[in-house]
This record gives structure tokens, C-alpha cells and sequence, in this order.
């Protein structure tokens, strides 16, 4: 790849690191920018794991040090965390190229549909009602970790940003609570998927190492000054590039 385009990759992914260590959801623009850039679709699924993997430890690490993450609770989580995403990674290897193509579109429509229509995704704090609806149904955060980690495995477009409204919606922590959260369960979600991806030989580790460090340089700076962002703006230009990509992606797949 000419050096003129990782340049432009490395610029791209720190920017939407910044953005998207809060709002989640910067693979829906990432791995749709990988393909344009001819990277092969199992290549570029599995790289930009491995970015992201760096990212959300460049992530966590504010989060963590701010007192912000509740370790007690979280142990059942990663556990189900780790199996989920190691089953959707295994389930990349086994996909048609076709077939990742309309998985990325698929998830690139469906996870901006959620964003326009979510209503008080970033609410400062939970109510007693939502925390005691979420001990009265103890499985449905469980199930949703799970069954979101099959998807954070297998591409991870969007998983982040499902993830933490679910926490807000259903385990009573405050919207930072969930970002901070959603970080360190993203770090074994994406963690164990890249380790099967490598063992697959799918990463490309000089693209992947160019990717990472602009990707963990851009959380961690998005950790602690994307949040103070106007959320309107973020959503804006987020979604006009996500719907954009997605039209192109579409006109690849036809």
C-alpha cells in the first residue's frame, strides 16, 4: 500500500478513535474505508481487530484511573464476553467474502437506525426503577453481552455503542459508567477475536501496527476530551459518513 494511502488510514482511524471511544461505532466507517482502499474483506475485518484492540486499552486506561469502572460485577461478563467473540471470529473465517460485505452493511444501516431513534442514550444517571428492572430480569444484560459479543467478534461495527445503551438501560450505571465499562469488556472482546484472527493468518501487522498506535493515541485522547463534545454535532457527522460509506459499500456488494 502506498505510503500517501496509510497516511490517510492512520489520519482517519485517530480521528474516529477520538470520536468513537464515546460514541462507539468507528468500524461502521474504518473497515468500509479499508475496502475503498482495496484491502482484502477477511484482511481488513481482522486488522482493524487488532487496532481496535489498542484502542480500547487507550481507552480504558482514563476511565480506570478516574475510579470510573465497578470491577466487582464484571467478572461473569468477560467470561461471556470472550466466548461470544471468539465464536464470531471463527465465524469470519468461515464466511464468504460477499458474505462480510453485506454483514458490514447490514450492521452499518442497522446500528445508525438505532442511533437516530435511541432516545436519552446519554442520560447522566439511571433511575431506582431501572436498577430494579434489572434485578427482577438478572439475565437480560447477561444474554445481551453475549449475543452482542457474537457481533463484536465476527466485525464489531456499532457493538460498543449497543453495548453501553444497554448497560444504561438495563444495569442502572450512569451514561460515563457505561462508556467506561463498555471499554474494558471491549478490550477482551476484541483481544480474543484478533488472537484467532492471527492464528488464522488474516492480519496484516504493518497496516495493523500503523492503525494501532494512530487508534490508541486517538482514544485515549478521545477519553478525555470527546466527551465534552456537542453529542448533536458528533451524531451529525458521524452519521453522514456512516450512510455515505454505506451507499458506497452497497454499490460494491450489487
Amino acid at each position: 500500500m502506498p505510503l500517501s494511502s496509510l497516511i490517510v488510514l492512520a489520519l482517519l482511524f485517530f480521528v474516529t478513535s477520538v470520536v468513537g471511544v464515546v460514541t462507539g461505532s468507528n468500524s461502521l466507517i474504518t473497515v468500509p474505508v479499508m475496502f475503498q482502499f482495496g484491502v482484502d474483506e477477511k484482511v481488513a475485518i481482522a486488522t482493524n481487530m487488532f487496532g481496535l484492540t489498542f484502542m480500547a486499552i487507550g481507552g480504558t486506561i482514563p476511565f480506570v484511573r478516574q475510579g470510573s469502572i465497578k470491577f466487582e460485577k464484571l467478572p461473569p461478563l468477560i467470561v461471556l464476553t470472550l466466548l461470544g467473540s471468539a465464536l464470531g471470529a471463527l465465524l469470519v473465517g468461515v464466511l464468504t467474502h460477499q458474505a462480510i460485505r453485506l454483514v458490514v452493511f447490514i450492521g452499518m444501516i442497522a446500528v445508525s437506525l438505532f442511533i437516530l431513534i435511541r432516545r436519552n442514550g446519554n442520560v447522566a444517571a439511571a433511575d431506582g426503577g431501572t436498577n430494579a428492572g434489572f434485578r427482577a430480569r438478572g439475565l437480560v444484560v447477561p444474554l445481551f453481552v453475549f449475543l452482542l459479543a457474537i457481533y463484536g467478534g465476527l466485525y464489531s461495527g456499532g457493538y460498543v455503542t449497543i453495548l453501553t445503551a444497554v448497560f444504561v438501560a438495563f444495569s442502572g450505571m450512569t451514561f460515563t459508567e457505561s462508556v467506561g465499562v463498555t471499554k474494558f469488556i471491549n478490550v477482551f472482546s476484541s483481544g480474543i477475536a484478533t488472537l484467532i484472527f492471527m492464528w488464522q493468518g488474516l492480519v496484516d501487522y504493518k497496516l495493523g501496527l500503523i492503525l494501532a498506535i494512530a487508534m490508541f493515541a486517538g482514544a485515549f485522547v478521545g477519553a478525555h476530551f470527546a466527551i465534552k463534545m456537542s453529542e448533536l454535532w458528533l451524531r451529525r457527522i458521524f452519521l453522514t459518513t456512516v450512510f455515505l460509506l454505506a451507499a458506497i459499500t452497497l454499490i460494491d456488494f450489487v
